[in-house]
């Protein structure tokens, strides 16, 4: 079905720069297999609270206390990105005309922006929110349901790339469109089940107040199952990014030509394999939590630093990584419009010192 698709689709490279202007002005699940890390919780009455000043407790406050560490610095560093990009964002996403891309930008950015702050005030030691363990599942189920959301718009934006590529081939949205909703429809419903295994238990640990989040029954083999349909997605995207993207180059160079198409290709190629990039670099952090040496005593320091890693890698290729699929685009036709006019003033003048030239010898 894809091959005869992909023939189906006529290809006229002097078409590209619509379909990449509608792309700047219209235009995974990866659930990451949180550990069990604890939340603070108060201290309460209920007999179910376990309270205990056992030492072997300790490499559990030791795992919470370096799984926080890499929370911040994960958070620090989209906060970092997001002041680095702000006069971007203003220039090439604010004072433009509003469309689906920018709703979509600023969707990801400042959900993103959230989904760091809550991880922060639920996970670091210091943190003066208390929380019990309903209200820790609440938690847990948000961060998950809205990591979610942002890879739907992440999805979305992807597929809005990809139809400016395919020249806005209407055979090649409706496959990519049933493609993506099939897998999305899929994970939502291992993301519900997933829910259905979590529970959560409050502790009293050496006087620190904790919320432990626990898996059971298929809890792996359901992360397992949402991480390869999130592959078989990025990869379908990438095969086709790629196979475009050569399939034009080649036109180029039969023709001679150069310029702007090749440009458009080569930014959202280079957009494109760094995402692709950072998702196969968290795919392949997420499957090693299934190997038996890292699953064996996850409290480990070795395991918390591979996990705080993961943490920092999935921020980046959602909330980093995501917003510059669309503002490398809008930074390109920004520059592709001011050399535009750049060079409109200047044949403008240039014909103005000829007639200038031509009158004075004339007279």
């Amino acid at each position: 079905m894809l091959k005869h698709l992909l023939r189906s689709i006529r290809y006229h490279p002097s078409n590209i720069t619509l379909a990449m202007s509608a792309l700047d002005c219209g235009i995974s699940s990866r659930n990451a297999i949180r550990p069990s890390f604890p939340t603070r919780s108060p201290p309460s009455s209920n007999s179910m609270t376990v309270v205990s000043n056992d030492p072997s407790w300790w490499p559990v406050i030791n795992a919470n206390l370096i799984s926080s560490y890499f929370i911040v610095a994960a958070s620090v560093g989209l906060i970092y990105d997001w002041a680095l990009t702000f006069g971007q964002e203003i220039e090439l996403i604010w004072r433009r005309r509003w469309s689906l891309m920018t709703f979509l930008y600023l969707s990801v950015r400042y959900v993103g922006i959230g989904y760091a702050v809550i991880n922060v005030l639920t996970n670091v030691n210091v943190s003066t929110i208390w929380t019990t363990d309903a209200v820790s599942l609440v938690i847990n189920d948000t961060l998950n349901w809205t990591s979610n959301v942002v890879e739907v718009i992440l999805g979305v934006i992807m597929i809005a790339r990809l139809h400016a590529m395919y020249q806005r081939s209407r055979k090649m949205l409706i496959f990519l469109v049933v493609i993506f909703a099939a897998i999305r429809i899929a994970n939502a419903v291992i993301v519900v089940l997933k829910m259905m295994q979590i529970s959560g238990e409050e502790f009293v640990l050496s006087g620190t107040y904790l919320c432990m989040i626990s898996y059971t029954g298929e809890f792996l083999f359901l992360v397992s199952m949402t991480w390869i349909l999130a592959t078989v997605w990025e990869v379908l995207a990438l095969c086709l990014a790629v196979w475009i993207a050569i399939k034009h180059f080649r036109e180029l160079r039969l023709h001679s030509t150069n310029g702007i198409i090749g440009d458009c290709f080569t930014i959202l190629m280079k957009t494109h394999v760094s995402y692709f990039a950072s998702f196969i670099a968290v795919s392949c952090f997420e499957f090693s939590y299934l190997s038996p040496t890292l699953s064996a005593d996850f409290y480990l320091l070795e395991s918390q630093i591979y996990a705080g890693f993961t943490q920092i890698f999935v921020f980046a290729q959602m909330f980093v990584l995501g917003p510059r699929l669309i503002l490398s685009v809008r930074e390109y036709h920004a520059k592709l419009v001011a050399d535009s006019d750049a060079a409109t003033a200047m044949t403008s003048i240039a014909f103005q010192e000829r007639v200038h030239v031509s009158t004075s010898s004339s007279v």
